[in-house]
């Protein structure tokens, strides 16, 4: 169950861009390598009450955090959206995103559908992305390869993927993750194509569009 706050809508200068997707759709993946090809992009890090897996570090991939450090967080309003994943809890910061974006930056949000969701209705301008396996054996080959999770657990992360994907349908595009530089290159298409859409020209470049007398 998910559980959104109210920001209110802004009509920031920054874009935002929202990534979901099934657990070993290689998503994860792929926005390090976006981050790593596009400057102008930075990563909004969530918490989340999960242990860290593998090299992960936190501050980097996530703040990890203890629910009760957690459910503070939540009663004091600090998130703008917050959802129940694979038996853990994540947040997405209020200040994170407000701040930033209202500064001007590109922000990637990498979360799950709930808080994709959730973030669409609360910045209306974000984009929506959603990162698709291309087969579901590829899907359970790729979670097995991780060898992070026991047989029951990669069992429910497939039983989970099911529902997940059901909620493409409701993001702005869709990218099926087959091969990876191909994958990486409709990803970047996306970024660019956002940058260029008639309200994001005008918040970027004001002073063009005054000067031309445009609405």
């Amino acid at each position: 169950m998910s559980h959104p706050t109210s920001p209110g809508t802004m009509d920031h200068p920054g874009n935002l861009y929202v990534i979901a997707a099934p657990s070993g759709a290689g998503k994860s993946s792929l926005v390090k390598a976006l981050l790593a090809q596009d400057p102008r992009l930075q990563l909004s890090v969530s918490h989340t009450t999960r242990a860290p897996r593998g090299q992960e570090q936190n501050g980097r991939e996530y703040y990890f955090v203890s629910p009760a450090a957690f459910d503070a967080m939540v009663q004091a309003n600090a998130f703008v959206e917050w959802a129940h994943v694979h038996s853990h809890r994540y947040g997405t910061s209020r200040q994170a995103i407000e701040e930033k974006i209202v500064a001007g930056a590109d922000i990637v949000l990498e979360i799950d559908f709930q808080g994709a969701m959730q973030i669409k209705r609360l910045f209306p301008h974000a984009a929506t992305i959603f990162i698709l396996p291309p087969s579901w054996d590829e899907l359970r080959a790729r979670l097995e390869k991780r060898g992070e999770d026991a047989a029951e657990v990669i069992a429910l992360r497939l039983q989970n993927a099911a529902e997940e994907m059901a909620q493409a349908h409701n993001f702005d595009f869709v990218i099926i993750n087959d091969l990876f530089e191909r994958a990486l290159a409709d990803l970047q298409l996306v970024i660019q194509a956002q940058r260029l859409r008639y309200p994001a020209q005008r918040r970027a470049r004001a002073e063009t569009f005054q000067a031309l007398h445009l609405p």
